[in-house]
């Protein structure tokens, strides 16, 4: 599987799978898991998608980062991808986990539709 590079590579190939509602579904599961008060509706468009997720993520560095490391855990992104990343800007670094968050999301959902 070659991950998309860019969100809206990702978004693109979703809907061409027809699974961006089964990705907003492992969003809402892993939110719930990691008891984070955060709900997509599954008609929720993709633009207002990343704003939110962004908006949460940067919340969560802020103000919670223990919840903020629960969810990275939960969601499994990459130890390695987390570090490698630039912390200097919050907000430049909020952005680009909610990418990573997003691939990771997108990676499970598209292996359980392939694999099932």
């Amino acid at each position: 599987m070659q991950l998309p590079k860019t969100f809206e590579e990702l978004i693109k190939e979703a809907e061409q799978l027809n699974l961006y509602k089964k990705l907003i579904f492992q969003l809402n599961k892993d939110f719930h898991l990691a008891n984070i008060d955060l709900g997509f509706h599954e008609d929720i468009l993709p633009s207002s998608l990343k704003l939110m997720l962004h908006e949460t993520v940067y919340q969560l560095i802020q103000e919670k980062f223990n919840e903020y490391l629960n969810l990275l855990y939960i969601i499994d992104v990459s130890e390695k991808q987390i570090i490698a990343l630039n912390g200097n800007d919050t907000l430049q670094l909020s952005n680009q986990v909610t990418f990573l968050i997003l691939q990771r999301e997108w990676q499970k959902v598209w292996f359980k539709n392939k694999y099932a």
